[in-house]
């Protein structure tokens, strides 16, 4: 794969308007700016509530300095008469405008979707919200930890002793990957048709998405998934196991001939297929603890590098569990550089290789950096 020059930047002369905040609206609004779009990102005069969430990144929020690099940041009031009007100059040549205000409140400040697509035929409209634009949660507040809960996902995630949170934002991303996904589609369709197009996206139908799984299982079974910590609720074995010097190897058996040369190979058991309660991952998913016992002794006697060797000579699927301190410096981690106010910042790489080389990102700007460039290029 050709690494040697730029990238192209396929949304090139589009231009988004975002009234966004926090994590949704941004990693889609990202995503577009990182692909060549102009991002004009309206803020308060203290800016995106997310700058705050921490300090971590040069002094600047981790969150912020991820989903914001690439955008222009504008001051703006759009409940005053003339910021609403610049940034209906701005919307009159725009392509793509996102929202994830709080509920009802971009229409009631005159920017409805619908009203903005009959005003500009070819824009396109995307509205995120926390649960959709009607029904009873419809005016509820939503944030990530609060739709991990509300959709399941937190009461199948965590150690059998009780529920946990998804260690990363899950709700917000899936409904920001949803989101750009539909801007592309909707873009693709307009130059065909030549007109824009509504979008509407929540993080809970973004979640009830990846929560099929779940949900098709308890409905064919009566049970949901057991919380099963680092462990697989259907196959065996299936987890994480302590070495001798405090590693924690996790492996995956995934059918009957891996498990046969595993427990030839790095149980040195070739009959311990054929004993009771290990012929079959369904005898041994219900005779979990006593397989998992047994695997765990052999473990217990190897470091994390003998472990490892045997797993790679019996061709067994495995990983470490690392920390992020360990994911900080692994081997596979991508990292590009981002300028920001605090200075340049290594994140981790988008996650699309693209064959004609690397994609340079923008800078992440400061509060209003391109206001007064704005204003002046929008004046009335």
């Amino acid at each position: 794969m050709t690494q040697s020059s730029p990238a192209s930047r396929p949304l090139k002369g589009l231009t988004v308007v975002t009234l966004e905040q926090a994590v949704a609206a941004p990693y889609c609004s990202s995503r577009l700016a990182d692909a060549g779009a102009r991002v004009i990102k309206i803020e308060r005069p203290e800016g995106d509530f997310a700058r705050g969430y921490d300090k971590a990144a040069k002094g600047l929020s981790s969150y912020f300095v991820w989903l914001n690099r690439g955008k222009e940041s504008l001051v703006a009031d759009i409940k005053a008469p003339a910021d609403a009007a610049l940034l209906h100059r701005i919307l009159a040549g725009a392509d793509v405008f996102i929202q994830n205000l709080a509920p009802g409140a971009a229409a009631r400040s005159g920017f409805g979707s619908e009203d903005l697509r009959a005003k500009y035929p070819r824009l396109i409209t995307v509205d995120i919200s926390g649960y959709g634009d009607s029904g009873e949660y419809a005016t509820m507040k939503a944030y990530d930890l609060l739709v991990q809960a509300e959709s399941g996902l937190a009461m199948i995630t965590g150690h059998p002793a009780g529920p946990g949170r998804v260690g990363v934002s899950a709700c917000d991303i899936a409904c920001g990957m949803a989101a750009h996904a539909g801007v592309l589609e909707a873009l693709i369709e307009r130059g065909i048709t030549g007109r824009g197009k509504g979008l509407a996206v929540s993080l809970f139908d973004g979640m009830a998405d990846w929560m099929n799984v779940p949900l098709l299982y308890f409905e064919g079974t009566g049970k949901a998934p057991e919380r099963m910590g680092l462990a697989h609720p259907s196959i065996c074995p299936y987890g994480a196991f302590p070495t001798s010097d405090g590693a924690l190897v996790l492996i995956s058996i995934q059918n009957e001939r891996e498990w046969v040369e595993f427990c030839a190979k790095f149980l040195d058991e070739p009959d311990l297929p054929k004993k009771p309660g290990f012929e079959t991952n369904v005898i041994r998913v219900a005779n979990r603890p006593a397989v998992d016992a047994h695997v765990g002794a052999t473990f217990a006697t190897l470091t994390r590098d003998e472990a490892a060797a045997k797993l790679r000579a019996a061709n067994t699927a495995f990983g470490f569990v690392n920390d992020v301190a360990a994911f900080s410096h692994h081997p596979a981690l991508r990292r590009v550089t981002v300028q920001t106010p605090g200075g340049p910042v290594a994140i981790a790489a988008p996650p699309v290789l693209l064959s004609d080389g690397l994609r340079e990102l923008g800078p992440v700007p400061g509060i209003g950096d391109h206001s007064d460039a704005i204003r002046a290029e929008f004046a009335a």
